[in-house]
């Protein structure tokens, strides 16, 4: 029997994909084997999203291909993003590889190790928009699981490579998903954190209707869920029924990730954005009204033709609104991509200057609003002992790894993947500090 290691890289999409591959290995011929020196084949699951993504994939894929060296390694398999893109200059410039898997075709894995124990070096990235994967049943199910709802994307936005290597959305079928997350809560998950590519077109290709509100009160019917946390919620396709769901669902955390790129029309329309800032304003203040509800965002800043003033815009629209969260990332130009060709490309020390005036905004208003928050007690899911009697977890303000977190102080010890209260005591900078109550 062959160990086999899957390795990991980008966004919580991917960590879903590698489990659909452990979860439909035949485990007759391969076993999971957490540490890459003894796997006897490494599948590298790859992120190509932007440069930076890229450049830590081709690092990890010559780091895990040094085990065929140093460890028991005999074959390294290519996945993910970066693996769909660029299957065959992998191929040829990566000699320790020894096979590609594409993004639509996890459901052959099985079928392309076995290839690859033979001798052949195969390569399989020919079925993008094929149907998604069902549901998958792991044997390890953490108190927080992300559950993948559709796979690819419509919107075709300039900058983004997404559609070429994802295809088009398929959404999977409220049935199945209800199944899956009555599984992982069976087996202990309280936490359900809906994702995609583009959650808010959840449905439309399948009931043809925008049904994401329908998923989440389906599933708000399984008792041991104790939140639904919901990603990647696009601005164009918000329906007055989500926010609904927002209002009056206690299971569906007041927390809208919502990812806006910008606020200027002119930088909208050459993102090939499907809202404009009207459209933006009107959300936002409808959300708003929504008592104790978190927005984050993300901008990209540096895009192609976006002028001072339309970077002025951006920033007094975020000073205005002031977001509980915010990311801003400054345009990478990707090839293939309709941006890539656009004219007025912005110097690097330009974005980079924009990014870092945007954050240190940010950073002002995350520290007043999370001022604001001091004297309430949040409900609070404890993730590690830091040390006695200190302690780190999450409420419903802050997602796992993209957000900040609650210091516990508590004179009792308390248990890992507990709920308990917490009154906040002080905040810094983006995190909260509070006692156990």
């Amino acid at each position: 029997m062959n160990s086999v290691k899957i390795v990991t890289l980008g966004c919580s999409k991917n960590e879903v994909d590698s489990s659909c591959m452990m979860s439909i290995l035949d485990k007759n011929r391969y076993s999971v084997e957490n540490d890459p020196q003894k796997a006897d084949i490494i599948i590298v699951n790859t992120c190509g999203f932007i440069d930076a993504a890229k450049e830590e994939s081709i690092d990890t894929i010559l780091q895990m291909a040094k085990y065929k060296e140093t460890g028991s390694c005999k074959k390294m398999i290519l996945s993910g993003c970066l693996a769909q893109r660029y299957p065959e200059e992998l191929l040829k410039e990566i000699p320790e590889a020894d096979g590609i898997i594409g993004t639509g075709n996890i459901s052959q894995i099985n079928d392309i190790l076995d290839r690859s124990i033979d001798g052949e070096r195969v390569i399989k990235v020919d079925n993008i928009n094929s149907p998604y994967l069902e549901g998958i049943k792991k044997e390890k199910v953490n108190i927080t699981e992300y559950v993948k709802i559709s796979e690819g994307c419509n919107n075709n936005c300039s900058y983004c490579i997404i559609p070429k290597l994802r295809g088009k959305n398929r959404s999977r079928r409220i049935e199945d998903i209800y199944e899956e997350v009555s599984y992982l809560a069976k087996n202990g998950a309280r936490e359900i954190i809906l994702i995609a590519q583009n959650t808010t077109d959840y449905g439309i290709d399948l009931y043809g209707r925008y049904s994401l509100s329908k998923l989440i009160k389906e599933i708000s019917k399984i008792n041991d869920i104790k939140w639904i946390r919901v990603l990647y919620l696009y601005p164009d396709h918000f329906t007055d029924e989500l926010i609904s769901e927002f209002i009056n669902n206690d299971k569906l955390v007041k927390y809208v990730d919502i990812p806006l790129q910008h606020y200027s029309d002119h930088v909208l329309k050459l993102m090939d954005r499907h809202t404009d800032k009207e459209h933006i304003k009107n959300l936002i203040e409808k959300l708003r009204k929504i008592k104790g509800l978190v927005i984050r965002t993300t901008f990209i800043v540096g895009f192609p033709g976006e002028s001072e003033e339309d970077f002025n815009i951006l920033r007094e629209f975020i000073n205005t609104y002031k977001f509980d969260k915010l990311g801003v990332f400054t345009y990478s130009r990707e090839e293939s991509t309709k941006a890539n060709n656009l004219n007025e490309q912005i110097d690097e020390d330009v974005k980079e200057y924009r990014r870092d005036i945007i954050m240190e905004d940010q950073l002002k208003i995350s520290e007043r609003l999370l001022e604001d928050k001091i004297g309430q007690v949040l409900q609070v899911l404890i993730e590690e002992k830091i040390e006695d009697n200190l302690y780190a977890g999450r409420s419903y303000l802050d997602s796992p790894d993209i957000d900040g977190v609650i210091y516990v102080n508590s004179n009792k010890n308390l248990s890992i993947n507990s709920f308990i209260n917490v009154k906040v005591t002080s905040s810094i900078e983006y995190d909260l500090i509070g006692d156990a109550v």
